[in-house]
């Protein structure tokens, strides 16, 4: 599934030709995807102006100049791609967005959306059918139930070692499993959490509530966590992600963070930390693979 830096890499990329576009009209070419379409979803969205586009945890929030808000997921295997419009002016648009690294499906049989603008059009494809598009007032967002059990922004100023350590106090559950937890810190996955250990040398099996000190406050190795896990995730929005390709060229490369890994995928490999020499082990947790190297990850 798309993780925080690919869904923010996918709002980048779409959003010039996004912002201040007028929706003609909205094609359904199915009735659903991984839940029904709102009555009259179509209708609703028919004329209105995007006044922008954001992104909460893996959610994209479009912002229409009605003040209603259009939320889109992109499930396991969703993707946006962007073509010249059929109405209005004809232009070559030639950049892919939402496309992944890995091969995504362009079959016009899984295109079920299509958002007809002034200028062009955004198709969304997705084979599998995980991904959902739903409606909501904006000024309900907070409280709407995508929404309402969603954890802090690791990327907002909200976000620090201080917050960590509340989140943490008294928990014995293991720690990466304490990141994964969207009601604790939203949009963080397996990768990149993978990722944050590692360069923080903790290991993704220890108590999240050892972070934190008697007196509630952080330890340092609660600093260190924060620090990279904002690091990671900058290093990877910039690099354009690491499953989707890079959409802010319009040559289709790939995005570049994935040859950043330090362990990620790296089974038997040799630690990448200076002096450690250690091998970096997969193991399973709740289901999920963990790559993390036990000697210098304590």
């Amino acid at each position: 599934m798309p993780e925080l830096p690919e869904v923010e890499t996918v709002r980048r990329g779409l959003e010039p030709t996004l912002v201040g576009a007028r929706i003609l009209r909205v094609e359904l070419r199915r009735p659903d995807l991984r839940i029904p379409f709102p009555k009259d979803f179509a209708k609703n969205l028919r004329g209105r102006r995007i006044d922008g586009l954001s992104r909460r945890a893996k959610y994209l929030v479009v912002s229409l100049d009605d003040g209603a808000a259009l939320i889109l997921h992109l499930g396991m295997s969703g993707s946006f791609r962007i073509e010249a419009s059929d109405e209005g002016q004809r232009e070559p648009i030639e950049k892919l967005i939402g496309a992944f690294a890995l091969p995504r499906s362009k079959n016009p049989a899984h295109d079920h959306v299509v958002f007809h603008l002034e200028r062009a059009r955004m198709i969304y494809n997705d084979p599998r059918r995980f991904g959902l598009m739903a409606l909501s007032r904006g000024e309900d967002l907070a409280s709407h139930p995508f929404f309402v059990d969603l954890g802090v922004e690791p990327l907002s100023n909200a976000f620090d070692a201080q917050v960590l350590s509340k989140l943490f106090a008294g928990r014995r559950t293991p720690l990466k499993s304490a990141l994964l937890d969207q009601k604790l810190i939203a949009g963080l996955g397996n990768i990149y959490v993978c990722e944050a250990l590692h360069r923080s040398g903790l290991s993704p099996i220890r108590p999240a509530g050892e972070l934190v000190k008697a007196n509630g406050g952080p330890k340092p190795a609660a600093e260190k966590l924060a620090r990279a896990i904002r690091d990671v995730l900058a290093e990877a929005i910039e690099a354009g992600g690491s499953s989707l390709r890079d959409h802010r060229q319009a040559d289709g490369s790939l995005g570049y963070f994935q040859h950043s890994f330090r362990v990620y995928g790296r089974t038997g490999e040799t630690c990448s930390t200076p002096s450690c020499g250690g091998t970096i082990l997969r193991q399973a947790q709740n289901g999920r693979s963990t790559f993390y190297c036990p000697k210098c990850q304590n």
